[in-house]
């Protein structure tokens, strides 16, 4: 699968899947959550509500409604408690449970934003090797490229270490 890094706003990228770092309820929250709410429209929070929720580390989809896109994922990633609360593997599962949700939805591109490095905390130069290690780990049927959209440089730039880091891997 193809993997490349986009800096900018998640709600104006087109992909066939687009991934909501979502809070448990998937009720509108802040940070990505809130603006892909906005977004979205109100539709976007009815039909959130049909859904009960989700765990983390797992994923539920939804249509996008005013979003150039034709589904949201939504996966509650982990918050951040210091490392020992099996933080990296749930959140390696958000970006599992989301590819797979993706490929099962016969899509072949799909957004990510840097799942659970904000309001929750999940040090950015840990989160970001597990993304990129997972993404590339993926092989679906549907699903040709994974876009990790990064809302600003800093985040940009963890990602951009994140993949030099995996192709220096591959090459030794």
């Amino acid at each position: 699968m193809q993997i490349e890094l986009f800096e900018g706003d998640i709600t104006r990228f087109a992909a066939d899947a687009i991934v909501n770092a979502a809070n448990t309820s998937l009720l509108d929250g802040g940070g990505v959550d809130g603006a892909i709410h906005r977004a979205a429209g109100p539709e976007l929070l009815a039909e959130c509500r049909t859904l009960h929720g989700c765990a983390t580390g797992q994923a539920k989809r939804t249509g996008a409604y005013r979003l150039p896109a034709r589904y949201v994922i939504h996966t509650p990633g982990p918050i951040w408690h210091g490392g020992h609360q099996n933080e990296a593997a749930l959140l390696q599962s958000c970006y599992t449970q989301c590819l797979r949700l993706a490929d099962d939805s016969g899509c072949r591109s799909i957004a990510f934003p840097s799942i659970s490095t904000g309001v929750y905390r999940f040090p950015l130069d840990l989160a970001a090797p597990i993304a990129i290690q997972t993404l590339a780990a993926f092989s679906g049927v549907c699903l040709q490229k994974a876009t990790m959209v990064c809302f600003d440089a800093v985040t940009y730039a963890a990602y951009q270490q994140a993949v030099q880091a995996l192709d220096d891997a591959h090459e030794a």
